[in-house]
């Protein structure tokens, strides 16, 4: 048998694990921390197994995900799989401070009335008419783009610009421009059009199909309802685990990796290696001569992150809000929360942790550089304590009549946020001290032109791989998604070099096959070195525009 040495016990290192153990391979996961599931998993709050759960950030699963639902599908649950634990939302909740709040259907339509439902918060309702048309231009230009043009300009272009948003009304900026943001990993202004403009539509086409459902949560903590199963399915396909164990690095022999040195000092060797770090961790296992080997590798460390965390926040009683997620349009901190219980079928907040917990409201935050409404700073600044107070504030201000400080029994804020210990932080290279937090579980952020920076899953040493969300991949997102997806494709490389014959497989985002003969003659165009029509019609209407302005 092979033998392959997984490094890392993520979402990506344990697809890795699968596709290659229910191929016949053997394989070992070692794992730093001492729980599964990466950025991922639950923990439970104050050690406690049976008590209550908190994670990183409540797990989202829109329509398009199909290589984690694929997954979800062959790992056994009980009498069915995983994938039974995911539960369709229904409504998402649009929170303002200055403008009545609106309820978006994320059901599927099921009639004409739905549809036009369902079209009304993307294009329409406060929406101004030039900023739709706008828009549906935008969109129409990204969608008739051939792959070359989407990889070598609009991915040099940010999300921002592409949609003209600092010269869109303040209702576009919300509905569209942070849209994104508050559900996945994508920040606008530095984000490319490429992808975010991609996922934007993705999400689009999810809620309008109804082969599939919108969106998906899980009914219980990640590690109860998936992690903890999936880790079980391994062990019973004599996948062996190793909690606990931090690797220090890989020991390199002439063209390929020899072998693993563990933080103990021991060492390791397999036949093949898959590094299934995340991205902040992974330039520490590139030595000089993988770097030389696989020059790729060498351009993980200009991948950028961001902090993206959460908070739960555990309540007298269960505030249901909406049947799926809520987002606070203005919130400074960017903002969006899910109210579990309602969701948690499998999970009997009764039989953990204090008897007053009725109902868990888990929050993200996406944006920990603007200052707050309580303490007039950003997260990043604030002790957690302050995090934990400002953040309740934030929804109290979008959520006056649903919440109030005696429904607040404790909190849970994620782990990865540790205060800077009795010394500082030097703030910007500015000399000025400050004491906040550091992140050590940052998430992978999309920027302008980072495409060229991704590496593939099999990127050139003979003997190693790569399975995390940095990988490129079909969504180049950070997410399960891709970071599944780049499991799968780690595993097939290893399999096409050991002579498998089946290999794990990679769905393709879907888009209107309508659209194909447009993309073919934007194809001929780019090759000539001509522009995408609509980059032309824009040109000309925004000389006309300024004109106009002179005139």
């Amino acid at each position: 048998m092979t033998d392959v040495s997984v490094v890392g016990g993520g979402i990506g290192g344990l697809t890795a694990a699968q596709e290659l153990a229910e191929r016949g391979f053997d394989v070992t996961v070692y794992e730093a921390n001492d729980r599964f599931g990466g950025k991922a998993r639950s923990m439970p709050v104050d050690g406690d197994p049976d008590g209550l759960h908190g994670e990183h950030g409540f797990r989202f699963f829109p329509a398009f995900y199909r290589h984690v639902v694929d997954t979800m599908e062959r790992i056994p649950d009980g009498s069915g799989t995983v994938a039974d634990n995911l539960v369709e939302t229904e409504a998402t909740l649009i929170a303002s401070t200055y403008r009545p709040d609106q309820v978006a259907k994320t059901r599927n339509p099921e009639s004409l009335r739905e549809w036009l439902e369902a079209l009304r918060p993307a294009f329409a309702e406060d929406l101004p008419s030039e900023d739709v048309r706008f828009l549906l231009e935008r969109l129409a230009y990204l969608l008739t783009a051939c792959e070359e043009r989407r990889e070598n300009e609009l991915d040099d272009v940010s999300w921002w610009a592409f949609i003209d948003a600092e010269n869109r009304s303040r209702e576009f900026q919300d509905r569209l421009a942070f849209a994104t943001q508050s559900l996945v990993a994508l920040r606008p202004e530095v984000g490319s059009a490429r992808t975010i403009g991609t996922i934007y539509v993705q999400l689009l086409f999810g809620q309008l199909d109804p082969s599939r459902p919108t969106e998906r949560i899980l009914n219980g903590p990640t590690n109860e309802a998936w992690i903890d199963p999936w880790v079980a399915y391994l062990e019973d396909l004599d996948v062996e685990f190793h909690p606990a164990t931090p690797i220090r690095g890989f020991e390199v022999d002439g063209e390929q990796v020899a072998g693993l040195e563990l933080a103990d000092g021991s060492r390791v060797r397999s036949d093949e290696y898959v590094l299934a770090v995340p991205v902040e961790v992974a330039p520490e296992f590139v030595t000089p001569e993988l770097a030389r080997i696989a020059p790729e590798l060498g351009r993980i460390d200009r991948l950028e992150t961001a902090w993206m965390n959460g908070i739960q926040f555990y309540l007298r009683e269960d505030v249901e809000l909406t049947r799926g997620h809520q987002v606070y349009a203005d919130a400074p901190w960017a903002l969006t929360s899910i109210s579990q219980r309602q969701f948690w079928t499998g999970y009997d907040l009764e039989e953990r942790g204090p008897d007053e917990v009725a109902g868990v409201l888990s929050v993200i935050a996406s944006d920990w550089d603007t200052p707050g409404i309580v303490y007039d700073k950003p997260a990043r600044r604030c002790s957690r304590d302050e995090i934990a107070t400002e953040i309740w504030e934030q929804l109290k201000r979008h959520l006056d009549t649903e919440l109030d400080d005696d429904l607040l029994v404790d909190w849970f804020l994620d782990p990865a946020l540790v205060e800077v210990g009795g010394a500082s932080e030097t703030h910007r290279g500015s000399g000025e001290t400050v004491e906040g937090v550091e992140n050590r579980s940052p998430l992978l952020i999309n920027t302008v032109g980072a495409l060229r920076n991704r590496p593939p899953a099999d990127v050139g040493v003979p003997n190693l791989t790569l399975a995390s969300d940095y990988v490129r991949t079909n969504s180049d997102l950070a997410s399960m998604e891709s970071a599944n997806e780049a499991g799968r494709r780690a595993a097939n490389a290893i399999c096409r070099r050991h002579g498998a014959r089946e290999t794990a497989r990679i769905w393709d985002l879907e888009e209107p096959a309508a659209l194909e003969p447009f993309k073919r003659q934007d194809r001929i165009r780019y090759r000539f070195g001509l522009p995408h029509p609509a980059e032309v019609t824009q040109s000309l209407r925004n000389v006309t525009s300024r004109l106009g302005g002179r005139a």
